[in-house]
């Protein structure tokens, strides 16, 4: 039997050996972000993934470092399979975890942690080949119409659906760009893709006229409605300092005031070029909302994420004539084969021209 302090050593080796992990994949976050230039989702991704070994491991009393190829097979192994607790996990958040495995035992061995890398012989599921959806161009052209009037943020919204089509955006992308990255005389836009990696991509007519009513009527009115409100909320905060002045001093009532200001309200004019009805830069989660909202008035609901848009962008290009090596530039694809996938879309959609139109081809 153990004694007392054997299971005080073994505990305190314990919270090492994780302190050590959790130490290890942080190292290898900070490398991926500053060397590498991974997106935060990305990264936010590798890191709930590696923490999820290291829980799995621990279950087993292996350290990251002690790890196998048995430990990290039994690993997907669970994940495939479920649990009571959560469901198995699809093929494709496989693919990715087996992805993130290696890359960083990868990078354990180039910091000579390691001698041996445990991935080395790690398969993930086969990649299967599923076609994303796409609109056709009466869909796409049902949903653009959908922002009606001259409102706000109806300029806003559509604005922001004709330059993700226009464009090929992702929605990380158009909620990142800045007013200093369009050029409406040129008919140009800049993109930070994956990695911060920019790329110049040529705006439509129809993009530009919508982005020049958002930037000259629309932005500066929901800008205008935000400072109001501040405005409104540091009469308040004066106000109220007032009778805190009255109680505490003049001290008391500065604190109120800044506390309650425009200042502290809308922060630093934003340079982001979509905002919010609170002139915020829009999030991620406002730019789904937004493209839901009009898909479902269009009746494409079931069909529509912000990404359809990029892939109806690559797939109307293609079957307009545009080569790959240009799409692949225009989508900031880093490898010519993820954007081969569209030539399959494009193959598909003249096979229904073809069979729609043929007099002796009905099947």
């Amino acid at each position: 039997m153990a004694n007392a302090s054997d299971t005080g050593a073994s505990a305190l080796g314990d919270v090492g050996s994780a302190s050590v992990d959790a130490n290890l994949i942080l190292d290898f976050l900070a490398y991926l972000e500053l060397e590498r230039g991974l997106s935060r989702n990305t990264l936010d991704a590798y890191h709930a993934d590696l923490a999820q070994l290291r829980e799995f491991l621990a279950t087993r009393g292996v350290s990251v470092l002690a790890a196998r190829h048995g430990d990290l097979a039994a690993f997907l192994a669970t994940l495939a399979s479920g649990s009571e607790e959560r469901p198995p996990v699809a093929a494709t958040t496989l693919q990715r975890k087996v992805a993130c495995l290696r890359s960083f035992y990868r990078h354990l061995r180039r910091e000579e942690l390691l001698t041996h890398d445990p991935t080395a012989d790690l398969r993930g599921p086969r990649r299967t080949q599923r076609l994303p959806a796409v609109l056709r161009r009466e869909e796409v052209a049902a949903l653009l119409a959908q922002p009606r009037g001259a409102e706000p943020l109806a300029l806003r919204d559509r604005a922001l659906l004709e330059v993700m089509y226009a464009c090929g955006l992702r929605a990380s992308e158009a909620i990142a760009l800045e007013l200093q990255d369009i050029d409406l005389e040129e008919g140009m836009l800049r993109a930070r893709g994956k990695g911060s990696k920019e790329r110049l991509i040529p705006v439509g007519r129809h993009a530009v006229r919508a982005l020049r009513a958002w930037v000259a009527h629309g932005r500066p009115a929901v800008l205008g409605a935000a400072a109001s409100a501040g405005a409104a909320m540091q009469r308040g905060g004066v106000a109220s300092a007032g009778k805190g002045a009255r109680k505490g001093g003049v001290a008391s009532a500065g604190k109120g005031a800044r506390k309650d200001g425009v200042a502290s309200s809308l922060g630093p004019v934003q340079s982001t070029l979509f905002l919010n009805h609170r002139g915020r830069p829009l999030t991620r989660q406002g730019l789904y909302k937004i493209v839901q909202g009009h898909a479902r008035r269009a009746g494409l609901q079931e069909r529509m994420s912000p990404h359809t848009l990029r892939h109806s962008f690559a797939t109307h290009l293609l079957a307009g004539g545009c080569d790959l090596r240009s799409l692949q530039e225009m989508l900031g694809h880093a490898d010519l084969a993820t954007t081969q996938v569209y030539t399959h879309l494009s193959a598909e959609s003249l096979k229904e021209v073809y069979f729609s139109a043929h007099p002796r081809a009905s099947r």
